[in-house]
């Protein structure tokens, strides 16, 4: 079995890092089963995607399309295009895509054109929001999918309602948290930890990325000043996203407790995470590590495609609704935080499930 696994952004690669890990083991067992790596350079900051690779101890892909930046049409285009010369000199049995981004839907669509079939990494799951480009890569990718791994029941629900056959779906668990458990006593302080003299619980950490919180100079302005001002009595880290950095460049946000910083390597992001007192964010893997990590996790999301990190883990949606942003640091500051549950088969063995039911297929 030939299988090419596609990543493109900062998310995938945590979590092809144990599928590949997994694929080299059962080689070893005497399966026949290899894999060829792409990375279609969706994302191309070498903090967003380079370090991954040797943090992780992912080898170097075989090809990257680089496609870089550019609207959603063109990126979408360009990895068609490169991902189709990709299959033509390097045909394969199987396309194994992962997450939600722009690369899992335009790879997904050139393979099934070319009539090769496609493993879903993260299938079935939804935010019913279509203002998310993620929630349409979504639908459509797990439209033409013919094996679907999925992280959660609430994902295989999904895709039974979708009329999905249950032959097809196969619950397994969460890859990313695979990388988090592998790596949780390799994480290592960044050096901002001492230059800011940050101490465990004594302060936050605050990521934003989306549309819908940075595309707009006086939303963005309003949500950081609340921000900062309910958690004045702390440091609050701010990894800049380049997305955000471009309109973050034309404003007058500064304050004495707010430190923005470059983007961090897998490590030291998730080093920060683990000793912060709470993590402010707009994205849905972080909400995932918050859960497993028991870290209170405040969401500016209306709607999440996660909803087990809310169900049993820590993490409270405030969308943009200033009332429920400062409610969640009322309860964040008087302690009374909610306890996590870690959701089911989020154990670390995700990625050997994938490739046992792959082998058996």
């Amino acid at each position: 079995m030939n299988i090419t696994i596609v990543a493109g952004a900062r998310p995938n690669f945590m979590k092809i890092a144990p599928i590949i890990e997994a694929i080299l083991e059962k080689k070893k067992e005497g399966f026949n089963i290899n894999y060829r790596l792409v990375h279609t350079g969706q994302h191309y900051d070498k903090n967003l995607s380079g370090t991954f690779f040797e943090e992780l101890n992912i080898p170097l892909p075989d090809a990257n399309l680089e496609v870089k930046s550019g609207t959603q049409a063109e990126q979408t285009a360009a990895i068609m295009i490169g991902f189709e010369h990709e299959l033509k000199q390097n045909p394969c049995d199987l396309v194994m895509v992962v997450g939600d981004v722009t690369s899992t839907m335009a790879c997904t669509i050139v393979a099934k054109k070319a009539h090769i079939k496609v493993a879903h990494v993260e299938a079935g799951i939804r935010s019913g929001d279509m203002r998310m480009p993620e929630e349409i890569n979504r639908i459509v990718t797990d439209s033409l999918t013919d094996y679907f791994f999925t992280t959660s029941k609430h994902a295989n629900k999904n895709l039974i309602q979708l009329g999905v056959s249950k032959s097809k779906i196969f619950f397994v668990g969460n890859v990313m948290i695979d990388t988090l458990l592998k790596n949780k006593n390799r994480l290592r302080k960044p050096s901002i930890w001492e230059n800011l003299g940050l101490a465990k619980k004594k302060y936050m950490v605050m990521t934003l990325h989306r549309p819908s919180n940075v595309d707009e100079a006086h939303h963005l302005k309003q949500l950081i000043t609340q921000i900062v001002t309910l958690g004045k009595d702390y440091p609050i880290i701010f990894p800049v996203h380049p997305r955000t950095q471009k309109l973050l460049s034309s404003l007058d946000l500064n304050f004495g407790n707010l430190h923005y910083i470059s983007p961090l390597g897998y490590l030291e992001f998730n080093y920060l995470i683990k000793n912060t007192l709470a993590v402010i964010t707009d994205s849905g893997g972080i909400t995932e590590e918050a859960t497993v990590m028991n870290i209170p996790c405040i969401t500016l999301r209306d709607t999440t495609e996660r909803p087990e990190t809310c169900d049993i883990g820590t993490n409270i949606l405030v969308g943009n609704d200033s009332i429920k942003i400062e409610n969640a640091f009322k309860i964040l500051m008087s302690g009374k935080w909610k306890q996590a549950i870690i959701p089911e088969l989020w154990d670390g063995n995700a990625a050997k499930r994938i490739i046992h039911h792959l082998a058996s297929i």
